[in-house]
């Protein structure tokens, strides 16, 4: 459920990256590279309506040459793209060399609407053979997640049998119930089917740190984002407001730092806005973030995870951050398996709804809550945002996008405090029953609402100047 990539958008960017890794891999299993003569990439749905928005053509050009998103130094994707556009050249897992006319062999069909709202297909000519020899077709179905004819793409070769299967949310509270364990603690023994609960940890670990490195470039970076709309970047002068004359050397010293400012409730809610907002402005940088469970919404889980460590509990450690990140991994994936996690396939509700639901998840279990109460507010946070559709302006990850993050991050907590005040014997509305109204609102919302820029404030606010 988290992943580690690059922005502005899971099922636009990351996506798109990983079927261009697989689409040359799928390629190497077949021929030499240096036999392929062209490429031809078609993009169709909303990944061509949004695409250049979500730098779609960028994110394929660094799959084709093998770039690795976990790795790639961010500030060299814009000149290796320029070199592409400027040259007509690409290099083929960045060894074979080829011609590349972005204009010419990538194609965005605005009108065609194959069997899923992102499809790319990818077409390559040998030589020698006079046609289009090599087809394949990949779905990008949100969270960074791809599939193609034979299901997902990257899916563990790995033969595991988990010991608590888990397809809702009732599945899951009855195995707390019977083994009289946190959710947490059902989640691990999970995890640990697949890998040593050392290798889990470190996992953990990792993207908890991507999470905290991308809040802290995010409130130390200045500037407009890309994109042409001249957006300013707000978490710097918000950060440097909120921090006063505080000092700090690095990461873990101003988390220190923010810890021992005396807050008030309205500067905590500046604080929890700043550290979204600063994570989805590294994200409409093309900077690295954490899916979570998609790029678009990867704000919420690390402000609200960051505000339980600098302003709820001042004792948290690294045990706290893990079961938080379980839990709300769970939450997760209990969404996609029973919705959807793609804005393209479900509007907002479908990605800062769900980032919302399990925040709110992992605050109340790391807050004491029981499996019910953590089940309460995912629902709460949920239900709240049933209905919320995707309407990017430019077809850009900036407004509205950033500031959901903000608000998606303040109803989590606002979630978990509901829930941890109530009975759960009290309340009238589960989870399984949030989600499953979640995939029904999603059928019945129109498409112009699913990330084509079609609908809403993306046609009501014009930009003259752009």
């Amino acid at each position: 459920m988290f992943k580690v990539g690059v922005g502005p958008s899971s099922s636009h960017t990351l996506g798109p990256w990983k079927a261009a890794q697989d689409f040359i891999k799928h390629l190497s299993s077949i021929t030499e590279l240096s036999d392929v003569k062209s490429l031809n990439l078609s993009l169709y749905g909303s990944l061509a309506l949004t695409g250049k928005g979500h730098a779609t053509d960028i994110a394929i050009c660094m799959g084709l040459e093998s770039k690795d998103f976990k790795q790639i130094s961010t500030a060299s994707i814009m000149s290796s793209f320029e070199r592409i556009k400027t040259q007509k050249r690409l290099q083929l897992s960045s060894t074979v060399e080829i011609d590349f006319d972005i204009e010419k062999n990538l194609h965005f069909d605005f009108v065609s609407i194959p069997e899923h709202a992102n499809t790319l297909k990818f077409e390559a000519a040998l030589k020698g053979r006079g046609s289009t020899d090599i087809v394949k077709t990949y779905y990008s179905v949100g969270g960074g997640f791809v599939e193609d004819e034979n299901g997902v793409i990257d899916a563990s070769k790995k033969e595991f049998k988990l010991k608590y299967p888990i397809n809702s949310a009732q599945n899951l509270t009855s195995y707390c119930a019977e083994q009289s364990k946190s959710i947490s603690q059902i989640v691990l023994e999970n995890e640990c089917c697949i890998g040593s609960e050392e290798e889990v940890n470190e996992q953990l670990d990792f993207i908890w740190n991507t999470m905290l490195s991308s809040i802290y470039e995010g409130c130390h970076s200045q500037g407009i984002l890309p994109g042409g709309i001249n957006v300013k970047r707000r978490a710097f002068d918000l950060h440097l407001k909120l921090i006063k004359n505080s000092t700090y050397k690095d990461v873990s010293d101003w988390i220190e730092a923010i810890r021992a400012t005396e807050v008030k409730f309205r500067e905590i809610l500046q604080w929890v806005s700043c550290y979204a907002l600063a994570v989805n402005e590294v994200n409409a940088a093309l900077g690295r973030v954490v899916t979570a469970p998609t790029n678009g919404s990867a704000g919420v889980i690390p402000a609200v995870l960051l505000y339980y460590l600098t302003i709820e509990n001042h004792q948290a450690d690294i045990s706290h951050i893990r079961k938080f990140l379980l839990v709300s991994g769970e939450i997760g994936s209990i969404f996609k398996k029973g919705a959807t996690i793609s804005a393209a396939m479900g509007g907002c509700q479908a990605e800062i709804g769900v980032s919302s639901a399990m925040a709110a998840a992992g605050l109340t279990e790391v807050m004491g809550g029981s499996p019910e109460q953590v089940m309460m507010a995912a629902e709460i946070a949920m239900e709240h945002h049933l209905g919320l559709t995707c309407d990017p302006i430019k077809g850009l990850v900036q407004i509205p996008c950033i500031e959901r993050n903000s608000m998606g991050a303040i109803k989590a907590i606002n979630a978990a405090e509901l829930a941890l005040a109530s009975n759960p014997e009290d309340s009238k509305v589960s989870l399984d029953q949030v989600i499953n109204t979640l995939w029904e609102t999603a059928k019945d919302m129109s498409v112009k609402y699913k990330e084509t820029s079609k609908g809403g404030l993306a046609i009501n606010v014009a930009f003259t100047d752009c």
